[in-house]
C-alpha cells in the first residue's frame, strides 16, 4: 500500500512532535482504497433492486442483476450524470431512468436507444463486489488488486454455537477515533455506570507493518456489574466454576482496515479454545472529508450448554451493548467536534499501544488533498 507516514513510537522527539498542533495529522489520512470495504448487508439488497450508498464521496450504486450476483458502479450517468440507481435493472445489465442508457456490470456503456450500437460513448467506473458472511463488500481501489485481498470470514457471525447481532450504526467522526475508542480499553472509566468501576491492565502489545495488538485483563475496583454484563459472564461460565476463580482475557487487533476484539472468560488463552465474546468492525468512510463513517460489524457470543438459555437473556445482552455502544459514540463525536474547533489533531496520546495503532493507521492510510 501507498505509506502515508511512518510514526515512530520509541523516538521522544516524535512523540513531542505527536502532540503538536503542527505535526503530523492523522485525521488527513483516508481509508486506504486498495483494500473491501462493507457498504451494505446483503439482505438489503433484493433481486432486480438497486441501492445507493457511498465510499469517502464517491456515489456507489449496488445492483443484484437476473443472475443473483451483485454489482457495484458509479452511481451517476455518464450522460446527464442523474444518479444510476434510479434505473432499471435488465438481466445483468443497468438502464440509467433518464435516457435508457444501458450499463454492463464492468460500467461499460453498451446501449443508447436512439444512437445504436455503433457510436458507443465511454461508460462508468466499475468497481469489484462480493457478499462475504451477509455483508455486501467493495473494493474502491485498483482492481488489479481485489481478489489478493479478500476478507476472510467476519469473527463467529457464521457460526451455530455462537448468537450473533449486527452492529450498524453511522457516526460522525473520522474513523481512526473509531479504531482507537476500541484499542484503548483505559476508557473503562466513562462506561462506569454500565460496569462499575474497571480498571484495564495492559499485559502485551505487538504490532506489525499493517495490523496492532493488544491485551488486557480487567479488576473491579468499585461497584457492581450490570445485570446485562452479569448475564454475559454467567452465560459463558462452564459448569461448577467458581466466581472467585473467574479470570477474563480480551485481545483487540486491528488487521487495517478492520478490527476485532476477543474476550475470554474463566478459560486459558490459547488459540484453539473459543472466545466467550467474538466482535468484528469495520469502519466505512461516507463523505469525502472522510469526517463520518458507517460502522459495519458483528457481535458473537458462545451459547451456554442450556439449551434456549441465550434466547431467554438475549434482551439483557442487546441492552448492555447498545449502553456500551451509544457511550463510545458520543465519546468519538466529541472527539471529531474537538478537532474541528481546532483544526488539527491535538491529542496528547501517551499509551504505547495507541502508538502502536496510530503507527499502522498512519503506514496503510492514504493521505488527502489539504483542505481549501
Amino acid at each position: 500500500m501507498e505509506r502515508a507516514m511512518p510514526e515512530d513510537g520509541s523516538n521522544l522527539a516524535s512523540m513531542r512532535a505527536a502532540n503538536s498542533p503542527n505535526a503530523f495529522d492523522l485525521r488527513r489520512v483516508g481509508a486506504h482504497p486498495d483494500c473491501w470495504y462493507p457498504i451494505a448487508w446483503c439482505d438489503e439488497l433484493k433481486s432486480g433492486c438497486t441501492l445507493a450508498r457511498r465510499f469517502a464521496g464517491q456515489p456507489i450504486v449496488l445492483y443484484r442483476g437476473a443472475s443473483g450476483r451483485v454489482f457495484a458502479l458509479e452511481d451517476r450517468c455518464a450522460h446527464r450524470q442523474v444518479p444510476l440507481h434510479l434505473g432499471v435493472v435488465k438481466g445483468d445489465e443497468l438502464k440509467c431512468h433518464y435516457h435508457g442508457w444501458t450499463y454492463d456490470c464492468s460500467g461499460k456503456c453498451v446501449d443508447v436507444p436512439y444512437l445504436g450500437k455503433e457510436r458507443l460513448p465511454n461508460g462508468v467506473q466499475g468497481y469489484p463486489a462480493r457478499e462475504i458472511d451477509g455483508l455486501i463488500f467493495v473494493f474502491p481501489g485498483d482492481p488489479a488488486l481485489a481478489e489478493s485481498r479478500l476478507p476472510g470470514s467476519l469473527g463467529s457471525s457464521q457460526r451455530k454455537d455462537y448468537k450473533t447481532r449486527r452492529l450498524n450504526r453511522e457516526v460522525a467522526c473520522h474513523y481512526t477515533f473509531m479504531h482507537e475508542n476500541l484499542f484503548d480499553m483505559n476508557h473503562q472509566f466513562m462506561h462506569r455506570k454500565q460496569m462499575g468501576s474497571i480498571r484495564a491492565m495492559c499485559i502485551g502489545r505487538q504490532h506489525g507493518e499493517d495490523w496492532a495488538q493488544v491485551e488486557y485483563s480487567f479488576s473491579r475496583t468499585a461497584g457492581n456489574p450490570s445485570m446485562g454484563e452479569r448475564v454475559i459472564v454467567d452465560l459463558v461460565r462452564k459448569r461448577g466454576e467458581k466466581k472467585k476463580a473467574f479470570s477474563d482475557h480480551m485481545r483487540i487487533r486491528t488487521d487495517y482496515p478492520s478490527q476485532s476484539l476477543k474476550v475470554w472468560i474463566g478459560r486459558d488463552i490459547k488459540e484453539t479454545n473459543d472466545p466467550a465474546l467474538d466482535v468484528w468492525l469495520c469502519y466505512t468512510p461516507l463523505d469525502a472529508e472522510q469526517r463520518t463513517n458507517r460502522t459495519y460489524g458483528y457481535l458473537s457470543v458462545k451459547k451456554p450448554p442450556i439449551p434456549g438459555l441465550i434466547h431467554a437473556v438475549w434482551p439483557f445482552v442487546v441492552w448492555f451493548t447498545e449502553n456500551i455502544f451509544r457511550e463510545d459514540k458520543e465519546i468519538v463525536e466529541y472527539e471529531q467536534r474537538a478537532y474541528d474547533a481546532q483544526g488539527a489533531d491535538w491529542n496528547n496520546e501517551v499509551f504505547p499501544a495507541l502508538r502502536d495503532l496510530r503507527g499502522v493507521l498512519s503506514r496503510c492510510g492514504r493521505l488527502m488533498e489539504p483542505r481549501e
